[in-house]
């Protein structure tokens, strides 16, 4: 408050000073018009004169028709001047001069500006001092220093990723009890690098390792170090960490920290630019000349990819943790910490969401919550149903309902049988991804969608690659056999680029042809530009470029085939179900297994269930010298299941173009 008043108190000092150094100015800028005695002269005898002040040696007249002062320099002694002026009707005043402070009129002009300057400069001192201007603090820090009274996310608001929050729980534990891993020998680690695609959840953790230590925590995003004065993004890094050593032991996070981490060197021209002086700074802080082990660094970024190599090592981040999408059993603990504050409904199943939300992070699964949570307060409910959830997955893949889009029926019939081409293949196939729902209800871009529950799979197979294929493919060979060659649609267009993404990857990158062979055709250029721009390198001849092309073209034809032979197999039944399908609009899985056996006579077959591996460790025991191991009874077991369940560490990487989207299978028109 006495703050408050001084600011307060100082402020009006200085608009009182500036009005009074302003009028000083405007007094001045108001000055007399000079003119010389004899046209004085001329003037009183003319009768223009109206009024005269007498100081001394000095006239101020002022003219009849004029507003404006005369200034005449009289000479010492003339008498006849008054008698003069008298006599044609001027009026006339005589002031005494006053006794001249020849010091105050020679300081005055140069005291009040010096006065005024030393003000200014001693109120920008003070208040760069007191942190409320930011005149001189732009190479503070930016960093948030977390409270201990603020609401706090800990460890049991963080599911889905166990393994990243065991290595958190385990740095926040080395700081609450370190005596435990001294005694061991062990160091704690530096820091801390969290690396996952977005929305994995990866700051929140960082909030909860916030919420759990009981050491200061900082937070500060990578953006906020650079900007445009050179040397700020430096200068803010130092302060910094001089910070953290003043509240040591600490934790500092810095999320995002590729945009001022990226790989040195980039771009075109000179490598020293603000960015690599700040990365610089930041890698000396973290492990230079002097030590510091009292202060840990956390940071997240979803592109480890165009990080500098020298901050990645160890002794500056010692652990790189992986947040990844959830699995099933991890997306069913976050629906269920999304929904505990929600009031759900007994027929609600988290499970089932879980299973139909593949690929989805813990964002995702939050938006999920959210809508469903909307939608019902749309419709006045006093709890969340689960066909507010299942509404609310659809809108977070396809986007909302459209029924009111005008489409021909001529539209919708095409659209009904392109949706089942897809469905049929799809259901029949013993490798495509089960079939949750075919709508002909515009969402979105798409016309309609034919929804699959694909698996939480780490690897793709040959024969599950080629059956996404043919069920791509299966949407425009209904067209070609229902109205002809003549009457397809452009409904097939993003199938047959998909389609087309699967078959040149098969070729060029998974080593699946034949003719090829087990190799991979062009090579990604990591070029250093602005980051990273990657480019391919032809690595390859004209003959292998031509051979591509036909092996791509073959995988493609194949399919077709297939799928073609599997709708002529099934054309009674693409007829009668595309006709109820116009009439309801929507089937989901069972209505179409109903109608399958309605039509058919007998059910269709079951997908087979996919079985996962457990990764609990089994007891080994070691055999002494000359003992035989015991025997155990063979089991059967099913080898399909066992082999989708067996990936190598190497093959665990992007199986299809559309794997790191975080929606359903859908097939769009």
């Amino acid at each position: 408050m006495n703050k408050g008043l001084k600011n307060a108190g100082l402020y009006i000092f200085l608009i009182l000073v500036t009005l009074v150094f302003a009028s000083s100015f405007y007094k001045q800028s108001y000055r007399e018009k000079n003119i010389s005695y004899t046209e004085f002269l001329q003037k009183i005898d003319k009768g223009q004169v109206e009024e005269v002040l007498i100081k001394d040696q000095v006239v101020l007249a002022r003219t009849r028709d004029d507003s404006t002062r005369l200034k005449i320099y009289t000479p010492k002694n003339d008498p006849q001047l008054v008698t003069r002026m008298v006599d044609k009707g001027v009026q006339v005043r005589v002031e005494q001069p006053a006794e001249s402070n020849w010091w105050l009129s020679f300081f005055s002009p140069i005291l009040i500006p010096l006065l005024i300057i030393v003000l200014l400069w001693i109120f920008v001192i003070r208040q760069a001092q007191s942190g409320s201007s930011q005149a001189l603090s732009f190479g503070k820090s930016k960093a948030k220093m977390v409270m201990e009274n603020r609401p706090k996310v800990t460890f049991d608001d963080v599911a889905g990723a166990d393994e990243a929050k065991q290595e958190l729980e385990e740095i926040v534990d080395f700081l609450k009890s370190p005596d435990k891993y001294q005694a061991l020998g062990a160091k704690i680690p530096k820091g801390v690098l969290l690396v996952g695609p977005p929305g994995t959840g990866k700051t929140l953790i960082a909030k909860a390792v916030a919420g759990e230590a009981s050491v200061p925590f900082f937070s500060i995003s990578g953006s906020e170090f650079v900007e445009m004065f050179v040397g700020v993004g430096a200068s803010r890094v130092r302060d910094l960490f001089e910070q953290a050593k003043k509240h040591a032991p600490c934790l500092i996070f810095i999320d995002e920290i590729d945009a001022v981490g990226r790989q040195r060197g980039a771009g075109l021209g000179g490598g020293h630019d603000e960015r690599e002086q700040t990365l610089n700074q930041l890698l000396i802080e973290m492990d230079g000349f002097e030590d510091n082990h009292s202060t840990i660094v956390i940071a997240a970024t979803n592109r480890p990819d165009i990080l500098d190599a020298a901050l990645l090592r160890p002794g500056r981040f010692d652990r790189q943790v992986i947040v990844d999408r959830p699995d099933v059993e991890g997306r069913e603990k976050i629906l269920e910490v999304h929904t505990k504050n929600k009031p759900l409904a007994k027929n609600v199943k988290v499970e089932v969401l879980a299973r139909r939300t593949p690929g989805f992070t813990g964002a995702d699964l939050s938006n999920l919550a959210n809508e469903g949570a909307l939608l019902a307060a749309r419709e006045n409910q006093k709890e969340i149903q689960m066909k507010h959830l299942e509404e609310a997955l659809d809108r977070v893949i396809a986007g909302p309902e459209k029924k009111t889009k005008l489409i021909t029926e001529k539209e919708k019939e095409i659209t009904a049988y392109h949706e089942m081409g897809h469905t049929l293949v799809g259901r029949f196939l013993e490798h495509c991804d089960p079939i949750h729902k075919v709508t002909i209800i515009p969402r979105g871009m798409a016309l309609g969608l034919t929804m699959s529950l694909p698996e939480d799979r780490v690897s793709a197979s040959k024969s599950y690659l080629h059956d996404q294929i043919a069920m791509l493919l299966g949407g425009r060979i209904a067209e070609e056999m229902i109205f002809g060659t003549e009457e397809i649609t452009t409904g097939a267009r993003n199938d047959i680029e998909r389609a087309t993404e699967i078959a040149r990857k098969m070729v060029v990158e998974y080593g699946m042809s034949e003719k090829i062979g087990p190799r991979t055709v062009g090579k990604k250029n990591e070029q250093v530009f602005l980051g990273r721009d990657f480019g391919d390198i032809r690595n390859y001849s004209e003959e292998v470029a031509a051979d591509v092309d036909r092996e791509i073209r073959r995988l493609l034809d194949a399919n077709h085939d297939r799928a073609k032979d599997l709708l002529e197999h099934h054309k009674h039944a693409l007829h009668e179900i595309s006709r109820l399908l116009i009439e309801r609009e929507t089937l989901d899985n069972a209505q179409l297994d109903e109608l399958l056996e309605q039509v058919e006579g007998k059910a269709p077959p079951s997908k087979p269930e996919r079985k996962y591996a457990s990764w609990q460790a089994k007891t080994v025991k070691v055999l002494e010298d000359g003992e035989t191991p015991p025997t155990e009874p063979v089991k059967q077991e099913n080898t399909e299941s066992a082999e989708a369940t067996q990936v190598s560490a190497d093959e665990q990487t992007e199986v299809l173009p559309n794997d790191s989207q975080p929606s359903e299978e859908t097939e769009k028109v």
